[in-house]
């Protein structure tokens, strides 16, 4: 792209329909420049700040996405959208889409810092997650306390590293996953998997498309999913998950990239995204291939709700158990999934149900459908309404 086109760019991009036009002409020499010619490996949030940098109008600036940050959602000015259309046209061209996801699966800069903590000591302790490994099985727990572990930006800061954690550590062969005891008192001692997406903060304007709804999927979920790409190498390893309570919304969708699923027999898991008026994230994607056509559909867009001791809990789960014999169980899948052949068949699995080009197409307009959701003016009635049935039952 020349600097006459950067410097005439603001007033070419006065609306969103000719921001569409312009990257639509140039996306893939875009993401040339920004990544120095596909040399530089580059997360989300350095891809669009650094084209706010070089194409100012093109996409928000920091400071403007910080500035969003302290207002309401309803308040915004709806700078993501923006994002997510420079983002969607990026994931789009079939080259840059590619490079731009396999960049995202490269280890995080927190997790390699703390890689020789945990190496010496086997633990580490985040702010929403605890990481311990035990004979070469590593144990995330999720501890989110005051919000069920519903998912937001500190929890997926804390999840991305702790992945990357076992993912990175040569002692670790299986990775386990499992909701943490909760605090809350409608749920005291009791664990918990995950409440899905933090409505209070999304309320609040404090969900972040780049890093989060979006950073998620192409993020921690497809690393566990994928594994890491170190020095250009894959590094993969199966996974665990083990569902206490109920695995509501996100939480379901997490269970979508499990290599094998225990759910306590008085759990349940759902998908209210439809009800939120926002996409469940991947699960559109993943979701037939596990609970079949017309089953995805009812919990898609009907709302449905699956208990681990109904009759279909073994389309979504790999087995059902009491509370008392979950460690057991656990204990046993990873026994099993430690056996040498596991991961590359697990690879092949993927390669015929999901290869990267599949992810990668879906990707693309869903990076653009959700961020328009977020700002809709029903999504945004919604959380109002949902917050003032909140403020209403404290009094």
């Amino acid at each position: 792209m020349t600097s006459s086109e950067s410097s005439v760019l603001p007033r070419r991009i006065g609306s969103r329909a000719a921001r569409h036009a312009f990257l639509a002409d140039r996306a893939e020499r875009i993401y040339d420049e920004v990544t120095d010619g596909y040399r530089r490996r580059m997360f989300l949030d350095e891809i669009v700040y650094t084209v706010a940098e070089l194409w100012p109008g093109l996409a928000p600036t920091r400071e403007e996405i910080a500035a969003e940050r302290t207002r309401r959602q309803g308040d915004k000015e709806g700078h993501e959208v923006d994002q997510g259309i420079l983002l969607s046209h990026l994931l789009a061209d079939r080259r840059a889409g590619t490079h731009l996801l396999e960049s995202q699966l490269q280890p995080s800069e927190p997790a390699r810092r703390l890689l020789p903590e945990f190496r010496t000591r086997g633990e580490v302790q985040l702010e929403t997650v605890h990481l311990e490994r035990w004979d070469g099985v590593a144990y995330l727990t999720i501890g989110n306390h005051e919000f069920l572990n519903a998912e937001d930006d500190r929890l997926g800061r804390d999840m991305e590293t702790a992945i990357d954690l076992v993912l990175l550590d040569e002692e670790v062969e299986v990775g386990v996953v499992r909701g943490g005891v909760m605090l809350h008192e409608r749920y005291a001692g009791r664990r918990v998997f995950s409440a899905g997406i933090n409505l209070t903060h999304l309320y609040h304007g404090q969900i972040s498309f780049v890093n989060f709804v979006l950073g998620r999927e192409v993020g921690y979920l497809n690393k566990i999913f994928r594994g890491l790409l170190v020095g250009g190498e894959p590094v993969e390893k199966p996974w665990i998950a083990a569902v206490d309570s109920f695995a509501i919304g996100g939480g379901f969708q997490l269970l979508l990239v499990f290599d094998h699923v225990i759910a306590c027999d008085d759990s349940y898991v759902s998908l209210p995204a439809l009800r939120e008026g926002i996409i469940p994230g991947m699960a559109n994607l993943r979701l037939t291939r596990t609970v079949g056509a017309r089953q995805a559909r009812r919990l898609l867009l009907g709302g449905a709700r699956l208990p681990a001791n109904g009759p279909d809990a073994l389309t979504w789960c790999d087995e059902v158990v009491p509370a008392a014999q979950i460690e057991e169980s656990i204990a046993a899948a990873a026994k099993l999934l430690r056996m040498s052949a596991v991961t590359a068949n697990r690879r092949m699995v993927r390669l015929a149900e999901e290869p990267l080009e599949t992810f990668r197409r879906y990707a693309a307009p869903f990076a653009l459908e959700q961020v328009q959701r977020m700002y809709s003016a029903d999504v945004l009635q919604s959380l109002e309404r949902a917050w003032m049935r909140r403020r209403a039952a404290r009094r």
